[in-house]
């Protein structure tokens, strides 16, 4: 091996080798199109996990206001009338396509 070669390429004169870093295409942000509040019907928007056009899936599940209404109408007469409506009772929004948890509207 001569005394001039080496591990790096040799530069006339007292420049040093500048690296080159391949360059890709920086991608577009997402936009995610999520109403700020859900209200008690469907909503029609793009689902930011599956990013398909949808009608949010609309389920009606208990909540803790549902249990209290339940504990406090034990006293008075039937505790299970909070469980047969719907406004006492959150809307939870999922998406149809993939199933994911959207968000929800509390009365």
């Amino acid at each position: 091996m001569e005394k001039n070669e080496g591990l790096y390429p040799q530069v006339p004169g007292n420049q040093v080798p500048q690296q080159q870093y391949p360059t890709a295409p920086m991608p577009a942000p997402t936009v995610m199109s999520t109403p700020a509040s859900f209200g008690p019907n469907s909503a029609t928007l793009t689902c930011p996990y599956c990013h398909k056009g949808i009608t949010t899936l609309v389920r009606a599940e208990s909540s803790s206001k549902t249990h209290l209404f339940a504990v406090l109408l034990c006293f008075v007469s039937c505790c299970c009338i909070p469980y047969f409506m719907d406004s006492c009772k959150n809307k939870n929004h999922y998406c149809p396509s993939c199933n994911a948890f959207l968000g929800a509207y509390t009365n």
